[in-house]
């Protein structure tokens, strides 16, 4: 058996797939806004402890959420409970304000920025300062007057774990951030970066046609949906709920295969997962040899849009339960993460020849305009996370 070596401490390498962990459901009233003194608001901020592996001076294993409702992110973290029992660890989930049950305002919270203003990384990371130190205080000892604290996170997660033992360093001791790309920000990672890594993924695990196919698909789509006759023809193809019949439909299904890509390529797990979708072992592998199995000619439209109908069904349809293809479900927390992306957590992405994506450039003015339009609100900067936690120096 394979190994993993943290510190001084050897551990059996565990896989913690699809596996039902037991954590008790918590609240704390936390400061609606850590920074002003303009009111005293506060809400409740959902956490999950599970205290199986805890001991008497035991450290805090702290997993700081990210965009979404914890409990996705508690079931699928299954490297903290692996390694709890070697350190006596209390296991603590925080959710991320905005997401999950943690609305500040309740049904309201999303109804217009006024309410949304209050939805910052800097506000969460206070909200997990706010939580640490009241933990700290109960599980305090003589002993032991300040329980040492270990972030965990993962993505968006693990920028903030990242952050909150740079910006916090007497809350935590340590920070494992897993896949944290705190430096997807201007001027410090090249835009075309990220979809090249995802290309990158597809041709590891399917090869050549798999990418090539995807790269060709684009302008089929485009191509194929120009007049009615063809929106219809792809609506039935892929079986979609929601008919295509406008140029802004169009658009909407080429982000969406953009975000199922880049989905499969993040839970591209070697065990099956309930996380973004219920997806098999390796779905990249499962989705290009799907691609694999149809013979067909690169020149036909058609022929290229159904053979990748086909292999989407492992993101959309694995489990054969569902009547129709989706493409507007709320992936995780959409609509907090296109806020958030509004306005700090601006990513600068684009696609060239040289990955499987449709060429866009990074334009950040139409970026702004596109903000402005869907959330009400405009990007101050492209430089907001360099300034408040620094950059490459």
């Amino acid at each position: 058996m394979e190994s993993i070596v943290i510190g001084l401490i050897l551990f059996p390498a565990v896989i913690s797939g699809n596996l039902n962990y037991v954590l008790d459901t918590k609240y704390i009233n936390v400061p609606l806004d850590h920074f002003s003194f303009a009111n005293n608001l506060t809400f409740k901020l959902r956490y999950l402890v599970n205290d199986t592996y805890h001991v008497e001076r035991g450290p805090i294993f702290f997993y700081t959420g990210n965009e979404g409702d914890i409990n996705l992110f508690a079931q699928n973290t299954g490297f903290m409970f692996d390694i709890a029992p070697y350190f006596n660890a209390l296991i603590v989930f925080a959710e991320h304000r905005y997401y999950g049950t943690s609305l500040p305002f309740g049904n309201l919270s999303y109804t217009s920025p006024k309410y949304l203003g209050y939805l910052s990384s800097g506000q969460a990371l206070a909200d997990y300062v706010y939580l640490i130190n009241d933990l700290q205080n109960r599980y305090a000892t003589k002993e032991l007057w300040k329980v040492p604290v270990v972030a965990f996170g993962g993505s968006y997660g693990g920028m903030l774990s990242a952050w909150l033992r740079m910006k916090y360093p007497s809350s935590v001791v340590g920070a494992i951030a897993s896949s944290a790309p705190i430096w997807q920000f201007k001027d410090l990672t090249p835009c075309e970066n990220f979809n090249r890594i995802v290309t990158n993924v597809f041709e590891g695990f399917g090869g050549e046609k798999c990418s090539r196919t995807i790269k060709n698909s684009w302008n089929a789509i485009r191509s194929v949906t120009k007049d009615d006759t063809g929106k219809v023809m792809l609506s039935k193809l892929w079986n979609l709920c929601t008919p295509l019949k406008t140029k802004d439909d169009i658009d909407n299904i080429i982000d969406w295969l953009t975000n199922v890509y880049t989905d499969l390529a993040m839970a591209n797990y070697p065990y099956p997962v309930n996380f973004l979708a219920p997806l098999p072992a390796y779905p990249v592998r499962e989705f290009c040899n799907r691609i694999q199995q149809n013979s067909y000619d690169y020149k036909n439209d058609t022929d290229i849009l159904n053979s990748l109908g086909k292999a989407l069904q492992v993101y959309t349809n694995y489990t054969k339960t569902t009547n129709c293809t989706n493409t507007v479900a709320d992936n995780l927390g959409d609509s907090g993460w296109n806020f958030q992306a509004c306005t700090e957590m601006i990513m600068p992405m684009c696609s060239t020849d040289l990955d499987m994506f449709e060429n866009n450039d990074w334009d950040f003015k139409k970026y702004s305009d596109d903000c402005f339009t869907k959330e009400g609100v405009r990007p101050r900067s492209e430089d907001v996370p360099i300034l408040e936690y620094g950059g490459k120096f």
